[in-house]
């Protein structure tokens, strides 16, 4: 049993510096206990099933870029193994692009890295609680999703893996990169690009980096 009223949370991301930051911010709550952290994709799992899920964690907050296995992948992994864990996501990725994203694979909310310390407690909380993080720019590019007549973008209509290869594809890496990364053959990495620039509407990597530019992303 948890010490009342303490929300228990696994940190997961790839930087040592940005676990310790955060580490500080969540210190200034008493009511925030940070029971675990992870470098990795398949250490963030590791972590949550050595804490036996539900039973010593209350929320996961987790980074996109993850190596091993991207942060969605695990995300999707963890609404399938422990669907009672919230999932705070945490990113640079912008908020337009990557929240809707996150919370149609099962994310409890999205929060970009800059965002203010006492937001972030704010959303961990109300995560912890049962509720959901949903800032306005969210909540407008969800309605958006709904409403009639609404024509998708290229990125709406990549799917998750064309997608992940997307992400890495803008920020600069190199298909043998990609492959290494995502555990897939070149050839395969090869394959979903020539279908993220048939449905983005571009031609090579340099037309798919300003485009990732126009809407906010890519290096």
């Amino acid at each position: 049993m948890k010490p009342n009223p303490w929300v228990r949370v696994m940190l997961g991301d790839d930087h040592k510096i940005v676990r310790e930051g955060l580490k500080m911010v969540l210190a200034d709550d008493p009511q925030l206990l940070v029971v675990g952290e992870a470098d990795s994709g398949p250490a963030v799992l590791d972590g949550v099933r050595a804490l036996q899920g539900p039973q010593g964690v209350d929320v996961v907050l987790l980074d996109i870029a993850m190596p091993g296995m991207d942060g969605l992948d695990v995300l999707q992994a963890l609404r399938r193994d422990w669907p009672a864990v919230p999932v705070l996501m945490l990113s640079t990725y912008p908020e337009k692009q990557y929240a809707v994203r996150c919370i149609q694979l099962g994310a409890s909310g999205y929060l970009n890295k800059s965002t203010d310390p006492d937001a972030l407690i704010g959303a961990l909380r109300r995560v912890a609680a049962g509720g959901m993080h949903v800032s306005p720019a969210t909540a407008e590019a969800l309605a958006s999703l709904v409403s009639q007549g609404r024509t998708k973008s290229g990125i709406d209509l990549l799917s998750h893996r064309e997608h992940q290869v997307y992400l890495l594809l803008t920020q600069g890496h190199t298909v043998s990169e990609i492959g290494a990364q995502l555990s897939l053959a070149p050839n395969t990495v090869s394959t979903y690009r020539a279908r993220i620039l048939e449905k983005t509407g571009t031609k090579n990597d340099v037309e798919l980096a300003l485009y990732a530019q126009s809407l906010g992303q890519g290096r």
